[in-house]
């Protein structure tokens, strides 16, 4: 595949089939992800991937916080790190709106259904149905610019993916359920988890993943300055 044809057709799946995926697969998509730049080749990236029965018992455990949460109003469970400001303005929270409604369009879910909506969100916490599951760590002291460079490693992640006939989703979700997470993976108190990512081989017939999201223009993000 491409470059241009794997990045084009990376896109966030939310419905996999469980067909298996070989571990050799998954260490040959990492060993091209991780020539991923970095400030001073620092390489600032651990990745636990996960399968089979520890990657159920994550789902379990997970779920059942979440239900537990929703029962009692309370949780112990919180992200380390904010993924999104307290408020996100203009442009941002347009499209952040649209990209959740057409899904639950999709899926013909209403406004304000939360019942299903909290379904669905949950969908995350079984990786889609995805047979391998990865949670991305980065050690808690870097820095801005070592985020930067594990940013550039997860999209090599996606497209190497692509290369094989995969595909992924990254999420965010995870990273509120670090201590459950971190306890199975034997993860160190140093390491924040940066988020899961599903991987697997798309279920076509699932419409959720008809779902295409819209880019905006070079146009409208970018100014040519000096350069015909």
């Amino acid at each position: 595949m491409q470059a241009d044809e794997a990045i084009a057709s990376r896109r966030s799946v939310r419905a996999f089939r469980p067909t298996p995926v070989s571990r050799e697969t998954v260490e040959h998509i990492l060993t091209v992800a991780a020539r991923a730049p970095s400030g001073t080749n620092m390489q600032p990236w651990k990745v636990y991937v996960v399968g089979g029965a520890v990657k159920q018992a994550i789902t379990d455990e997970v779920l059942a916080a979440r239900v537990e949460a929703a029962r009692t109003g309370k949780s112990e469970h919180e992200a380390e790190k904010r993924y999104y400001p307290p408020e996100i303005g203009e442009p941002y929270l347009a499209r952040r709106r649209k990209v959740g409604w057409d899904l639950y369009g999709l899926l013909n879910i209403q406004k304000g259904d939360k019942e299903r909506m909290f379904t669905q969100h949950g969908r995350n916490f079984d990786f889609f149905g995805a047979p391998v599951g990865m949670f991305v760590f980065i050690d808690r002291h870097l820095e801005i610019g070592s985020w930067l460079d594990l940013g550039m490693f997860l999209e090599n992640i996606m497209i190497a993916a692509r290369a094989q006939g995969l595909h992924t989703c990254p999420q965010a979700a995870w990273t509120g359920y670090h201590k459950i997470v971190r306890a199975h993976v034997g993860a160190g108190e140093n390491e924040v988890l940066a988020c899961g990512m599903c991987l697997g081989e798309e279920d076509t017939d699932a419409v959720e993943n008809s779902l295409t999201t819209e880019r905006a223009p070079v146009a409208e993000f970018t100014r040519f300055v000096g350069l015909d």
